[in-house]
């Protein structure tokens, strides 16, 4: 399927490589309803590779794009994980660990879509498996034009761990990052100077004590953060970077499952800063044309009822109806 228009593919270059270092096996069921303190009959029953470096890994592919996973997987979910990836065709790279990779558990309401989300605590993880992903993290930055750092940290890591896997990158290449995390994480990760950073609203307003997003990422820009792009839903992303500020949205929003929406964004960010051409943080023109993807792409995950996947026509079609325009 070819690209959407104005989209260029980056299949000839060095690729990109998604980091989670809290996987899980993300387990959907599908129920009419759901009502408290009720029994519920399942009408069926997905299991797929998850995470939100994983989600933005599957979307990747959607788009047609090479793609390395790598993090941290140990215990029964392990193999199922991996699987999953390979049939996929990602490249797959995670790092062994003794602890057991936590699962997620989605109750998906099929009458409106509804999602409710529950996620298992996530394995406890020794200094000596920190190091050996932090090896694999600077062996994939020699290789590959972008790399993503995505959600959580894992039990016995700092909150300073995925500043710790940046810093690595930078020194061992000249890959571009890009990180998506939340709480204290994010504000020492902001400090290993990372080219983007991608909070959602009430990620940013728990760190930053405040409810706007321009304020928010200017904060996270003193902090290191070279730009920051704040998603608000269905209100849109806003981007700041040192030169300007852009806001995009879809005309109108969609209903859906937006469990994985923010990882979407992700790929598409991933892929825009991976193009050959003008610096979309540096350029308007470009910046524009990569948050317009961005919102397309993220909107195109909620019309699927599973993170990591978009169909490339819906991604086509809401591209046309997204606006960008300064605040």
């Amino acid at each position: 399927m070819a690209p959407p228009p104005g989209w260029t593919d980056v299949s000839a270059g060095r690729g990109i490589a998604t980091v989670t270092a809290n996987a899980a096996l993300d387990v959907t069921y599908h129920v009419e309803r759901v009502g408290r303190g009720r029994e519920h009959r399942v009408l069926r029953v997905d299991e797929r590779p998850g995470g939100k470096g994983v989600n933005t890994a599957f979307v990747l592919r959607c788009l047609g794009e090479p793609v390395t996973a790598t993090g941290l997987l140990g215990g029964d979910a392990a193999g199922p994980i991996r699987a999953g990836l390979v049939d996929a065709g990602i490249e797959e790279a995670f790092v062994p660990i003794g602890g057991s990779t936590r699962r997620t558990v989605v109750i998906l309401e099929t009458h409106d879509s509804t999602a409710t989300l529950f996620n298992e605590p996530g394995p406890q993880v020794t200094a000596e498996e920190w190091a050996a992903l932090r090896a694999e993290v600077q062996r994939l930055a020699a290789d590959v034009s972008v790399l993503t750092f995505s959600g959580s940290l894992p039990r016995g890591i700092g909150t300073d761990g995925y500043a710790d896997l940046v810093s690595a990158a930078f020194a061992a290449g000249s890959a571009r990052v890009v990180v998506d995390t939340s709480g204290p994480a994010m504000l020492a990760a902001a400090a290993a100077g990372p080219d983007l950073m991608k909070p959602n609203s009430a990620e940013l307003t728990a760190v930053t004590g405040t409810h706007d997003a321009a304020a928010g990422a200017t904060e996270l820009r003193q902090a290191g953060a070279k730009a920051v792009v704040v998603s608000a839903g269905s209100d849109g992303l806003v981007l700041t970077t040192g030169e300007f500020i852009l806001w995009a949205r879809l005309a109108e929003p969609l209903v859906g499952n937006a469990t994985g929406a923010g990882d979407a964004a992700v790929a598409a960010f991933a892929r825009a800063l991976a193009r050959p051409g003008p610096d979309p943080l540096s350029d308007t023109e470009a910046a524009r044309t990569m948050l317009a993807e961005a919102v397309a792409v993220s909107a195109a995950s909620v019309l699927s009822p599973v993170a990591g996947a978009v169909d490339r026509d819906d991604v086509e079609r809401l591209q046309a109806l997204v606006q960008v325009r300064s605040p």
